[in-house]
């Protein structure tokens, strides 16, 4: 039988799954990502995990199609990637070193591209979305007649740093100001709430707690808290603008939003598409929003769909 590889390389752990060529997951496991000494065994750790699944399953490298990668950073067409800090690598071509190291053909682009590609394939269902992120950051990717749009250097579908507040006084990670991450995030909701209570001499259970998150504001704006429900109503406010603007642009038919954020489920749509249906030009708004399904295997998913890309 033939079969491929899907792997989603993050900074903690790897994700790794073989497909069969009709897109069954067969197997499904994780390794370490060792990020000591510039990330250097990152790859041959990645190489000998799939070199061992196949031994221990019998299987020969004529049956094997090849092996897709997602990557934290930009990844050009060639299948180079730039800098990718939390990896400890700077400038390295994955594709050829993976290709060395195990034999096999592949293919590897940037991970909210290949994540978003899973989720249109396996998820939605959908070949013209955009896919959001919304967690720690706000990641994203958009797929396009079933496609990623990868840009000049695969750095294209940035959106969590797309500027949103020029007022904003506060520095992002990214080193600009005001960008969609510093308000749409779950640390960016967190902020929020922190400030608003700095400002305003309301009553809100959010006040008895030591460090506020994100869900403990979503959970409080569930229970009534109207300093909650303020704040949520500005974060959507943020989400639905930025999201018209993109929609404006790219006018696909789903908006698909995934990452921790997207527990708080429909109340989190609902709330986004108010302020969606005041921000979109007329001819983008039938957009349809859901929630992402994949989970942690998007990425899995959508690197071995790369490799019929």
């Amino acid at each position: 039988m033939k079969l491929g590889f899907g792997v989603d390389l993050g900074g903690t752990t790897v994700k790794l799954g073989a497909f069969s060529l009709e897109g069954k997951m067969l197997s499904r496991w994780e390794i370490p990502t060792v990020t000591k000494d510039d990330g250097c065994r990152i790859l041959p750790d990645i190489a000998d995990s799939v070199l061992g699944y196949c031994k221990e399953k019998g299987i020969s490298k004529e049956n094997v199609i090849g092996l897709g990668i997602g990557i934290p950073g930009a990844v050009d067409s060639a299948g180079v990637a730039a800098a990718c800090d939390n990896l400890g690598w700077g400038r390295i071509d994955v594709v050829r070193q993976l290709h060395s190291l195990t034999g096999f053909s592949v293919k590897a682009a940037n991970d909210a591209n290949v994540a978003a590609l899973g989720e249109a394939w396996k998820g939605s269902g959908c070949d013209n979305m955009v896919f959001i992120t919304l967690g720690t950051g706000v990641g994203g990717g958009i797929i396009i007649d079933g496609k990623p749009l990868t840009g000049k250097t695969g750095a294209a579908g940035e959106i969590g740093h797309m500027v949103l507040n020029c007022k904003e006084t506060k520095l992002c990670n990214c080193g600009k100001y005001g960008c969609v991450e510093q308000y749409c995030s779950a640390t960016g909701i967190a902020r929020m709430a922190s400030d608003y209570l700095a400002q305003n001499a309301c009553d809100s259970p959010l006040r008895r707690l030591e460090k506020i998150t994100a869900k403990d504001v979503f959970d409080a704006a569930n229970a009534d808290d109207q300093a909650a429900k303020t704040v949520l109503e500005q974060v959507y406010a943020y989400m639905g603008e930025f999201i018209a603007n993109i929609c404006i642009v790219i006018n696909p038919q789903q908006v698909v939003i995934g990452g921790g954020v997207s527990k708080a489920g429909e109340p989190l749509l609902a709330g986004i598409r108010r302020h969606f249906d005041k921000y979109v030009y007329h001819a983008s708004r039938d957009v349809e929003f859901r929630l992402a399904t994949l989970g942690n295997d998007a990425g899995v998913y959508g690197a071995f769909k790369l490799l019929f890309q």
